[in-house]
């Protein structure tokens, strides 16, 4: 059994280094870029960094209507399109000249992303991991983890040595030279038999997805993902604002993303003793708590507490919000159930930069607090009803985390 599963970790690690490429090179481009773009091409910041909003937008529409061509097709013929659409994307943002010319291939990274990024990466890997579909994407989660870790400084390397456009041309061949020859050549083909083959046709096409289970599995998703991505841009000054000195702040702040890894590493390793959606439940409930603490408290312990436990139920989350699926529908249905999946997520990520951004600026640090409990409260709420409804897992079954 453990011999199986080693079998398969040069398929999960050739999806985790296009979620890498896929992600370091776009979404996380203006995070370095952004400042020599916008005063290279003469526009503000704000323009700037608005192409990832744009991206991602593009991302949630694109993929509610892809469900069908993972089905039919496959993730990996997909995310080969995404790969080539992805380098034109590229492509034409290196050539940009002005504030049009900069935001149109956003839009052709967004679609291509709907391909080849996030629910695509985990299609994949359910695709030929069968019940160990679970454990497997928990795995790639520490993968996309690592995107902006990798590709800032190395961006920043870039750009100093070969200026922002011939770094971004760059990118795009490594499309083409990295991503599409291990999704055609490493990733594994769809693992099916012909009673799993059959299972599927009668899933997919005579019973649909349970739509209010959809909708509170997605409510709940999207609330958590709207504070997780967007309150990140108030660690530094609340801190501050709670009685550190910037610098303890920032260094305090930055241990979140390790923090988070161990968690993924942790759910990983003990998720087959039990549920994506009960690791959710779990990290949701401890979201809002850890939001008051911060709220009433202040003093270094009690943000030590604060970044400790909202970096575990965070990255513990993370985990949750691509094996959640696996849990409340059948295996077969993961496909459907991720590309639907996207277009809430995705729509409140896209949402929650600008709006956390605006709150910082307009209202300050309490208010970014209290809109992140009462969101995350609803979260807690709607994954709980969730939990009610959905039919516990056969006692003694191993692969509990895949219904």
């Amino acid at each position: 059994m453990r011999r199986e599963s080693l079998q398969l970790l040069p398929g999960i690690a050739a999806v985790g280094i296009t979620q890498i490429i896929g992600w370091g090179s776009t979404f996380h481009l203006p995070g370095v870029l952004g400042e020599t773009i916008a005063a290279d091409l003469g526009f503000t910041l704000t323009i700037a960094l608005l192409g990832p909003t744009v991206m991602l937008v593009t991302l949630a529409g694109v993929s509610w209507f892809l469900s069908g061509s993972f089905e039919r097709y496959g993730a990996r013929v997909v995310m080969s399109i995404g790969s080539v659409i992805s380098t034109i994307g590229l492509l034409l943002l290196a050539v940009a000249q002005g504030r049009i010319s900069y935001l149109l291939p956003w839009v052709v990274l967004g679609a291509a992303g709907a391909g080849m990024l996030t629910s695509a990466a985990q299609i994949a890997v359910s695709d030929f991991t069968g019940d160990r579909a679970r454990q497997s994407i928990g795995i790639l989660t520490l993968f996309s983890g690592l995107a902006a870790t990798i590709f800032w400084p190395l961006t920043n390397f870039l750009d100093d040595a070969i200026g922002w456009r011939a770094t971004i041309v760059l990118y795009a061949a490594a499309y083409l030279v990295i991503c599409l020859p291990l999704i055609r050549f490493v990733v594994p083909p769809r693992h099916t038999t012909e009673s799993t083959a059959q299972d599927k046709s009668e899933t997919t096409n005579e019973t649909p997805l349970d739509r209010t289970a959809f909708w509170l599995m997605a409510g709940a998703i999207a609330a958590n993902g709207f504070i997780t991505w967007g309150f990140s841009l108030t660690l530094i000054p609340l801190f501050e604002d709670r009685g550190l000195a910037r610098d303890a702040a920032v260094t305090i702040a930055s241990s979140l993303g390790l923090i988070q890894i161990s968690a993924r590493i942790a759910d990983t390793l003990g998720g087959r003793r039990w549920s994506g959606l009960t690791t959710g439940l779990i990290a949701s409930a401890v979201l809002p708590l850890t939001y008051l603490l911060l709220l009433f408290g202040s003093g270094r312990y009690v943000i030590v507490a604060f970044i400790c436990f909202y970096g575990l139920a965070g990255g513990a989350m993370a985990i949750a919000r691509s094996t959640i699926p696996l849990a409340v529908f059948p295996r077969e249905t993961y496909a459907h159930a991720s590309t639907q999946l996207a277009l809430p997520m995705n729509l409140a990520f896209a949402s929650a930069l600008p709006i956390f951004g605006a709150m910082l600026t307009h209202t300050g640090a309490d208010a970014a607090l209290v809109v992140a409990t009462i969101s995350s409260s609803v979260a807690f709420s709607l994954l709980w009803i969730l939990a009610r409804r959905t039919p516990r897992p056969r006692a003694g079954s191993r692969f509990s985390g895949d219904r």
